[in-house]
C-alpha cells in the first residue's frame, strides 16, 4: 500500500518518476506528464495558496471529493523534483465531477493542465468505478525502444508485440503477467485515444500508444509505476537489437516462459 499521504510525499514521489523517465530517454523537453488521485484529507493551501474554479475535460462523478495532482502542460518531467509547486497543479474534484477547484502557487509554470488531461481523468474515473481504488498514479511517457517497435507494423499487435519483448528475461512476465496492450495510432489528446486508453488500462497495467508513447497506471507510487515501464523498455530495447543484428538471439522460448510461470505462480494466461 502507499504510504504516500501528504502533499510533501505526493509531490516527492512525482519528482522522483519524473527524474526516473528522464533517465530512461522517455519524455524529452515538455513531453511526458504525471498524475496522482487521492482520497486523502490534505492541507494544500500552503504550498498551493491559490485557487480558481475549472471545468475539467471529462466528467468524473467517481472522484467527487478527492484530489488529482497533474504535471501542468509544457513542464519539463525533470523539473518537477525540483521545483514541484511550478510544475504541478492540485485539483480537488467537484460533486458531479463537471467541475473542480484547481490550486497553484506562486511559482506556476504552465498554464493549464497537461494536455493529456483528459485520459488521465478517464483512467482515475473508470478505475474507482471498478475497483474503488483510494490512491492511482496515472503515467504518461516515451520509452525510446517501446515507442521503436511500435512504428513495426508485423508485431503491432498485443499479441505479437508481447512475444517479443516478453522473451529476454524470466523478469518481465512475472513483473507483467497480463503483459502490454497494444494500440493502433490514434491522435494525441483524442476523443478516441482517450476511449480505447480506458479500456486497454482494464487489462493491462501499461498500453501502447503506437507511434507515440506509453500510459502505466500503479496502485501504489508513481515509482513503482515506472518500475514496469523499466521491465516493458529493458525487454524492447533486447528486441531492438536483436532485429539490428539480425535476428540471431532465440530469447525465451514458450516453454521455458512457462515454466517461469509455474514456478513463481505467474497469474497470467500468456503461457
Amino acid at each position: 500500500m502507499t504510504t504516500h499521504t501528504t502533499v510533501e510525499q505526493i509531490l516527492a514521489s512525482m519528482g522522483a518518476a519524473g527524474s526516473r523517465i528522464d533517465h530512461l530517454g522517455a519524455c524529452e523537453a515538455g513531453a511526458g506528464n504525471i498524475s496522482v488521485c487521492t482520497t486523502a484529507e490534505l492541507e494544500l493551501g500552503g504550498l498551493f495558496p491559490h485557487t480558481e474554479a475549472i471545468d475539467l475535460p471529462w466528467v468524473v462523478p467517481h472522484l467527487a471529493g478527492r484530489t488529482v495532482f497533474v504535471t501542468g502542460s509544457g513542464c519539463r518531467l525533470r523539473d518537477v523534483a525540483a521545483a514541484p509547486t511550478a510544475n504541478v497543479a492540485a485539483i480537488t474534484i467537484d460533486e458531479g465531477g463537471r467541475t473542480g477547484m484547481l490550486h497553484f502557487a506562486d511559482d506556476r509554470a504552465y498554464a493549464r493542465p497537461t494536455s493529456e488531461f483528459n485520459s488521465h481523468l478517464a483512467v482515475h474515473e473508470d478505475q474507482v468505478a471498478r475497483r474503488g481504488v483510494d490512491y492511482q498514479a496515472v503515467i504518461h511517457a516515451q520509452p525510446p525502444y517501446l515507442v521503436s517497435l511500435s512504428h513495426m507494423k508485423e508485431i503491432r499487435t498485443t499479441a505479437a508485440f508481447n512475444r517479443r519483448i516478453l522473451r529476454w528475461e524470466p523478469e518481465t512476465i512475472v513483473q507483467l503477467p497480463a503483459g502490454i496492450g497494444v494500440l493502433d495510432f490514434m491522435v494525441p489528446g483524442s476523443q478516441e485515444l482517450m476511449e480505447n486508453n480506458v479500456a486497454g488500462l482494464r487489462e493491462h497495467q501499461i498500453v501502447l500508444w503506437s507511434k507515440h508513447g506509453i500510459m502505466v497506471r500503479s496502485d501504489d507510487s508513481p515509482l513503482a509505476a515506472i518500475d514496469k515501464v523499466e521491465y516493458a523498455e529493458a525487454g524492447a530495447m533486447y528486441e531492438y537489437r536483436n532485429i539490428a543484428a539480425g535476428g540471431v538471439g532465440e530469447g525465451l522460448s514458450d516453454e521455458e516462459l512457462h515454466r517461469v510461470v509455474v514456478a513463481f505462480d505467474v497469474p497470467t494466461t500468456l503461457f
